[in-house]
């Protein structure tokens, strides 16, 4: 990320931001704890529970920096002038294109948000890979764990709660009034390994230990399945 694009970005975004908090403090009463653990400089991995769509939402107000995100590489190649809007915005809030079809894409996105992690960012994700379908938290894939591993960024947990009231699944927008709260925890630092090789049991109980962090905030209970929205299991990534 060139220096002038970064310095345009964060401009962009912090119009944006001061315009959405007072919007969202004026439609959901919005509680945050723990800003101060978000380290000021340097990357950092917030790694949180995954309610609802408006999680996308709250948890970038909620942090005091620009928070990355992946997003469906199909947002930013829509033709016409919508489509180029929506693509200019998406970037503007910190969304990277990326495509979602497994394996070599799979690998392509971990490369991605490693580049922007090592360029002292903060990078935003949902260990449980998709959003919760009853409100509990999810058994976490091991992706998070490989971030932290590549890059040796600190990850700092975060347990959103109330999400999945405000926009329930199925819901095309987020329904006026409820309570949103957003607890942010102390960074955990696992290390720094330059090859990561295939310790699959090392990567499972780092994994497990940040999902048990996120669960003490949020307060969920945990399950050891992954969760998908047909109900089947997902393997491992």
């Amino acid at each position: 990320m060139r220096r002038i694009g970064k310095a345009l970005l964060s401009l962009i975004y912090t119009g944006l931001r001061a315009l959405a908090v007072p919007t969202l403090h004026a439609f959901w009463r919005l509680r945050v704890t723990g800003r101060e653990n978000v380290p000021k400089t340097g990357p950092v991995i917030l790694a949180a529970n995954h309610l609802s769509v408006s999680d996308h939402l709250f948890l970038p107000v909620a942090c005091p920096r620009l928070v990355f995100f992946m997003a469906k590489s199909d947002y930013f190649l829509q033709g016409g002038l919508k489509g180029r809007f929506r693509g200019v915005f998406m970037r503007s809030v910190g969304q990277i294109p990326i495509e979602r079809s497994g394996g070599r894409a799979a690998l392509a996105g971990l490369e991605q948000a490693r580049k922007v992690i090592m360029d002292g960012n903060v990078f935003g994700i949902f260990p449980e890979g998709t959003r919760s379908p009853d409100g509990r938290l999810y058994r976490g894939k091991t992706g998070v764990t490989r971030l932290a591993l590549m890059t040796g960024a600190p990850v700092v947990p975060v347990g959103l709660v109330g999400t999945n009231h405000v926009q329930p699944i199925g819901t095309a927008f987020p329904h006026p009034g409820g309570t949103v709260t957003v607890r942010i925890g102390e960074p955990v630092f696992y290390g720094h390994a330059e090859t990561i090789g295939h310790n699959a049991k090392k990567l499972r109980e780092i994994t497990d230990d940040i999902m048990g962090r996120i669960a003490k905030l949020s307060g969920q209970e945990i399950m050891d399945v992954y969760a998908t929205r047909s109900g089947e299991q997902t393997p491992d990534a």
